[in-house]
């Protein structure tokens, strides 16, 4: 019985000792993050948590139409789509957190021994195996000397001890020897930056709010369309997208956004733009994209009217609607709209996208009931304002007809990231720039001249040590004797 007990725990701790020494693994930890870089990169590839359409038309571009679908389903199977809130991504986090622990935990020993074993005065003997070394000797008694040396060992930032015996002095001292925890401070700093990140992933929010023009709401949604409460109202006063030239390309697109509380516009006409989002109550609204609403009949085309002489003024009119310019007989009746007018080969109006990327409307112009002139207003060209009789008439918006998509993310953990982040700086500073100094300076008495050694250590950066204790050498000793 006593020897089965004794084998089981001898396999026990065979187990244990196993599991540990898997986890303290260097060569685990490079796999762990060679595996987090390559999915971050697919993770980057792939834009996360947005519409499927979204998705799909990236796959599309990417794979082609044919290849998209099958693409889309493999990359839902392996949450790529949302990589980062998938049991997988957050296991290997999980996996490489456990593994800079026991890395850390089974390196301790000999870092804290190394931090607080007290430095002890140096046999003559061991002065030649150090890396650092210098010999020279100085004319005069040893007081003389201590007074040259121990400038230097100050300058070097040192507060040295001293030994005497007959005839020999030592000065013999040791700094940032707390340095060596550099590495933990950075280990900590990853582990916290993942706290913080699995934390902003498992409690918080994001996800997507397609708002039209004049239109409010309460909720935001999931990627798979599931309603989640602000808590507030949010309300899109207007949105407006500018153009590169005469190009369909954007150049830039804006919100104009308010939000109510409790019935209260707390943040009222505040204008957002692609990385410049709004903030309230722990929610960023990011502006990510747009899109027409071409079924909604409560548009209003807004024109800007300047009656020959007179000061301009903005009317709102409806899709059919009509407009007076003041002090003058002449109404203006809207026939039709196009969100992006082109004109074919032969001259043939036709609209080419819902977008409005040149909207155009043709206007019909009556004076005391009579028509007088029809006239093609375009937005983006200034030369289609003009009327005939000198009047001016701007179209500056059509308001009602796009949504803008925002993106709405909540992270609790957005600030323990934040604190990683700095904790990481200082651990890099102390890692790369600060160091483990020791010196031992050894003086000799030998009738009228003094025998001096030097012997010095850093566990990094030796080369320049020896450089600053040379410097100072030269400065302090071998320039003042020249001088003499």
């Amino acid at each position: 019985m006593k020897k089965e007990k004794l084998d089981t725990g001898i396999e026990k701790k065979n187990i244990i000792d196993r599991v540990w020494k898997f986890l303290a693994s260097v060569k685990l930890g490079i796999i762990l993050i060679s595996l987090i870089a390559f999915t971050s990169i697919i993770g980057t590839i792939i834009e996360q948590n947005v519409q499927p359409e979204k998705t799909m038309k990236f796959f599309v571009k990417l794979f082609g139409p044919e290849l998209a679908p099958k693409a889309y389903v493999v990359a839902q199977k392996l949450d790529f789509t949302d990589m980062y809130n998938s049991t997988w991504f957050l296991s290997i986090l999980f996996i490489f957190s456990v593994n800079l622990i026991v890395c850390s935990l089974e390196r301790l020993p000999a870092i804290y021994r190394a931090v607080n074993e007290p430095l002890k005065p140096l046999n003559i003997e061991a002065f030649n195996k150090y890396s650092i070394k210098k010999h020279f000797k100085l004319k005069g008694n040893m007081e003389n000397a201590k007074k040259t040396i121990y400038p230097i060992i100050k300058r070097l930032g040192f507060k040295t001890e001293g030994e005497r015996s007959i005839g020999i002095y030592q000065y013999y001292a040791q700094k940032g020897m707390k340095t060596r925890y550099a590495v933990y401070v950075i280990h900590l700093s990853i582990i916290v930056i993942f706290a913080g990140a699995v934390i902003g992933n498992l409690f918080g929010f994001n996800g997507y709010l397609n708002l039209p023009e004049g239109s409010k709401s309460s909720l935001a949604y999931t990627r798979d369309g599931k309603q989640h409460p602000l808590g507030f109202t949010i309300k899109c006063d207007d949105f407006n997208v500018d153009f590169y030239g005469n190009s369909d390309m954007p150049s830039n697109y804006t919100s104009w956004l308010t939000v109510i509380d409790n019935g209260v516009e707390v943040i009222k006409t505040k204008h957002i733009q692609v990385n410049k989002p709004l903030q309230y109550e722990g929610y960023t609204f990011y502006q990510s994209s747009y899109g027409p609403i071409p079924d909604n009949n409560e548009v209003l085309l807004v024109f800007k009217v300047t009656p020959k002489g007179g000061k301009p003024q903005f009317v709102s009119v409806g899709k059919n609607g009509n407009f007076n310019i003041e002090s003058t007989k002449l109404t203006g009746k809207i026939v039709t709209f196009s969100p992006a007018l082109a004109f074919d080969e032969e001259d043939k109006p036709y609209t080419y996208t819902k977008m409005l990327n040149n909207p155009a409307a043709l206007v019909s112009f009556t004076e005391d009931g009579q028509p007088k002139y029809d006239r093609l207003i375009l937005k983006r060209y200034s030369e289609t304002w003009e009327l005939p009789d000198g009047h001016k008439v701007e179209l500056v918006d059509y308001f009602g007809y796009q949504y803008t998509g925002l993106q709405v993310r909540k992270d609790p953990g957005v600030w323990i990231v934040y604190l990683g982040c700095i904790l990481m700086a200082i651990g890099l500073y102390a890692s790369f720039f600060l160091n483990h100094k020791k010196i031992w300076v050894y003086l000799t008495d030998e009738k009228g001249y003094i025998d001096i050694k030097i012997a010095a250590s850093a566990n990094k950066h030796k080369q320049g040590y020896e450089i600053k204790i040379d410097t100072l050498l030269k400065k302090y000793i071998f320039k003042e004797k020249t001088t003499k």
